[in-house]
């Protein structure tokens, strides 16, 4: 059974390519790629053959990622010579990178074009670029000075960061500063929420920051700088396949290193607690509120949370707990391991501290467990442990992810039908479908540093 799962598993994400047999009778010229923002992908090539192929298409993927995509492309010519090509639509924001090549299918089977590169450019501006150990920082408005402050303060956060979560970067980090909204928008996309001041996509080791010309010379470029770069060193340290840290975390730990718990912060937090307004740190997990005195309060609780865990456990502690999520730990065993207690009980410990007790939850609740057989009751030691409808078993932190469906775990926690993956697999041949797999875009994971 698990055998024929990962075969089918393998040839959907085309990780097993079809058998390759030459084909002399197809010839690739050079494949080209337009990559603008603003504008759709636009893949193209030329190809030799006495005869259309059955069969054209894109194969493309993002460096340093798994997923590989496929897409069918148009053909158009004759007389030998041809030309495929493929437009994507959407939104990709700059500095995305796409490997690409054609394959084509004739009479003889499948041959495959040259490989190439093509890099998203927003090329509305004049950029200017200058480079340190690690960052390279990108800039059209201010001067040179401006240029060397912010790659100076970039590459100490990355430092301080590094050194705080024990990890080491090594690859180059880009860093895009843009001196209007509208303009930093415009790379973003239009799917980006409010209040946005900079935006980090660790899968392209890509930042993207706002510093309008009357604030070159203020302490919103230290914030903003260390803040987004502090949050692809965060995501270096727990990188992992299954799931995110919750989002207070991520952004109280980027909060903690670029500003600290500030006077500003901490008057936001403590007027909360007066009226019982604060948010636990289990509704913090995800996506934060939109509405912007809750949208502060959230950054206001986050560096307050993490400011108690350092003065109560110390930072060898907080490295433990953020380095445990590259297991794939869930909240509770990374709190756990860190701390001898789960998320709940440290929630518990930081309300305390500010003097409020943890509310009630408001709207619907888990609903009560039915009625149990009466052979499971009474189950002796090291039976089974209770379902994830038991009241007691803590509910699990919100995932900060658009795909409200987690990764299943591997195992086999439901029965699969051979003869319905077979039949699966023979429709997903028989309709010509093209499956696109792409990782889910970071973009969805809005990281402004502080109101402003």
């Amino acid at each position: 059974m698990r055998g024929l799962v990962a075969l089918l598993a393998l040839l959907i994400s085309g990780s097993l390519a079809v058998p390759v047999t030459a084909a002399d009778s197809i010839t690739f010229g050079t494949p080209s790629a337009q990559a603008r923002v603003g504008q759709p992908l636009e893949f193209s090539t030329t190809f030799d053959s006495d005869e259309q192929p059955e069969r054209v298409e894109l194969v493309f993927s993002i460096p340093g990622e798994r997923a590989v995509n496929v897409l069918v492309a148009d053909v158009a010519g004759g007389n030998g010579q041809w030309r495929a090509s493929v437009e994507l639509a959407g939104h990709t924001v700059p500095n995305t990178t796409f490997e690409y090549h054609f394959r084509a299918r004739g009479a003889d089977g499948w041959t495959s074009g040259p490989r190439s590169q093509v890099t998203v450019v927003h090329d509305r501006f004049d950029w200017r670029t200058v480079e340190g150990s690690l960052v390279r920082l990108h800039w059209y408005e201010g001067s040179e000075a401006f240029g060397q402050r912010a790659l100076e303060i970039g590459e100490e956060a990355v430092r301080r960061a590094s050194e705080l979560l024990g990890v080491t970067e090594t690859e180059p980090i880009d860093f895009f500063i843009y001196a209007s909204q509208p303009d930093m928008y415009e790379a973003l996309g239009t799917g980006t929420r409010e209040n946005v001041g900079g935006q980090a996509h660790s899968e392209i080791r890509t930042m993207f920051g706002l510093i309008e010309p009357s604030e070159i010379n203020s302490d919103w470029v230290d914030t903003l700088v260390a803040h987004e770069l502090t949050h692809l060193v965060f995501d270096t340290a727990t990188n992992n396949p299954y799931r995110l840290p919750p989002r207070w975390l991520n952004e109280g730990v980027a909060v903690y290193l670029s500003e600290g718990y500030t006077t500003s912060w901490r008057l936001t937090v403590e007027q909360a607690a007066r009226d019982d307004a604060l948010i636990p740190l289990d509704g913090l997990g995800g996506l934060f509120p939109t509405p912007v005195d809750q949208f502060r309060l959230a950054y206001g609780e986050s560096v307050s949370a993490v400011d108690y865990f350092v003065r109560t456990y110390g930072e060898e502690s907080l490295w433990q707990l953020v380095r445990s999520y590259a297991q794939g730990l869930s909240d509770d065993e990374a709190f756990s391991a860190a701390i001898d207690t789960d998320l709940a009980g440290f929630n518990a410990a930081w309300m305390g501290s500010l003097g409020v007790d943890v509310p009630s939850p408001y709207g619907p609740q888990p609903a009560p467990p039915g009625p149990v057989p009466a052979d499971w009751q009474d189950q002796p030691a090291g039976s089974p442990a209770p379902s994830p409808t038991d009241p007691g078993v803590p509910a699990q932190t919100p995932l900060s992810t658009p795909d409200p469906s987690p990764p299943r775990p591997a195992g086999d926690n439901e029965p699969l039908s051979v003869l319905a993956l077979v039949a699966a697999g023979v429709l997903l041949a028989a309709v010509g479908g093209v499956l696109v797999m792409r990782r889910r875009p970071e973009a969805d994971q809005e990281r402004p540093p502080t109101a402003r």
